[in-house]
């Protein structure tokens, strides 16, 4: 699907840049659970954490992307 004008300036944006750090940050840590999802529409079948969540915000301007990210951290937080 063709991504639109708004899409693809959210995801050339300093801030997009900024909030895909901060997601691979996480994919690396063992403090969460960052794990690939299955999606029939992904070329591997696997939907990676950072793609699914930067698609998400690109496509929800509305969205506060450090709110996102602040609930996103406490929902894959793992717990001992």
């Amino acid at each position: 699907m063709p991504e639109s004008l708004s899409v693809k300036k959210f995801l050339a944006s300093e801030e997009a840049t900024s909030l895909r750090a901060e997601l691979e940050k996480m994919v690396t840590s063992p403090l969460f659970n960052t794990k690939s999802t299955y999606s029939p529409a992904s070329l591997d079948s696997d939907l990676l954490f950072v793609d699914k969540h930067m698609t998400y915000l690109s496509k929800h301007p509305t969205t506060n992307p450090q709110q996102y990210l602040s609930n996103l951290r406490l929902m894959t937080r793992l717990r001992s």
